[in-house]
């Protein structure tokens, strides 16, 4: 398997405009944390040294994942939409904190997918306006932008993982999760697992089998998703911590019963979705 980490300890130096609050040292030793990690300390060491955040994503940003440069939340306009100033600045405003923090992550690692989104975003932005409900379309991209994981498994795993059949998937197909590979692209989700939960669930997207790396993740879902595959709701879900080899607890079987967490696919006992 391939992934995503933990926040541990207190008392680090507070980044500039980060309302007081702690810059904690992150755990990068967790398994969905791991293809982050080498970028992911840079721009944290940097971050305790004193320099804001939107620099120090901009500093350590490979040349190949410059699709958008950081600034500081600042530069936003009043009364601009954010996706839209992305798209037509090429710029992305950065808050100090976590969450903004794993979201210059992803955009350095998955910088064609985020461009894509962004794409899509202002696009339906600029055709719709900004409306109190999002519609089906603005929900999906927002749910893949904060929420998403890309899943590379054997079909029985995917089968199984749509029915939500949790007693198979991680019971008697268990072993096949070895030829597994899950990235996490949900910033939101990333910083969620920051305080691993069992509840906390990601929204699954299947890859093909050639595509591996996160260079192939990239430039395959940057070149696939568009607002009709969104709309139809395509996603999986994946409760993260319940993934062979990401959580000590989940050797035990009874860490998957728990009906408040792997519920049961509502098509099977009769429910509406």
């Amino acid at each position: 398997m391939e992934a995503a980490g933990r926040l541990i300890g207190a008392g680090a130096p507070t980044p500039p405009g980060d309302s007081g609050v702690p810059w904690q040292a992150l755990d990068w030793c967790h398994p969905w944390m791991l293809p982050l990690r080498a970028v992911g300390q840079a721009v944290e060491d940097a971050v305790r040294r004193g320099v804001p955040l939107w620099q120090a994503l901009n500093q350590v940003a490979p040349a190949s994942a410059r699709l958008v440069r950081f600034v500081p939340q600042s530069a936003l306009p009043a009364g601009v939409a954010y996706e839209l100033f992305i798209a037509q600045s090429g710029t992305c405003p950065t808050r100090e904190g976590r969450h903004d923090f794993f979201n210059g992550l992803c955009w350095i690692h998955f910088p064609a997918t985020k461009r894509r989104l962004n794409q899509l975003q202002a696009a339906h932005i600029s055709t719709q306006g900004i409306r109190p409900q999002r519609g089906a379309v603005r929900d999906a991209l927002t749910v893949l932008d904060e929420n998403a994981a890309f899943l590379r498994a054997p079909a029985p795993v995917w089968d199984a993982l749509r029915a939500k059949r949790w007693d198979q998937l991680f019971g008697p197909l268990r072993p096949l999760w070895q030829e597994a590979q899950l990235s996490l692209f949900g910033h939101a989700l990333l910083e969620k697992l920051q305080t691993p939960r069992k509840a906390i669930t990601a929204h699954v997207l299947p890859l093909p089998e050639p595509v591996r790396s996160t260079v192939d993740i990239d430039a395959w879902a940057a070149q696939h998703l568009d607002a009709a595959l969104l709309a139809a709701k395509p996603f999986a879900h994946l409760p993260v911590l319940g993934v062979p080899g990401w959580w000590p607890a989940n050797h035990d079987p009874d860490f998957y019963r728990d009906p408040a967490v792997f519920r049961p696919d509502r098509r099977s006992t009769g429910l509406s979705q």
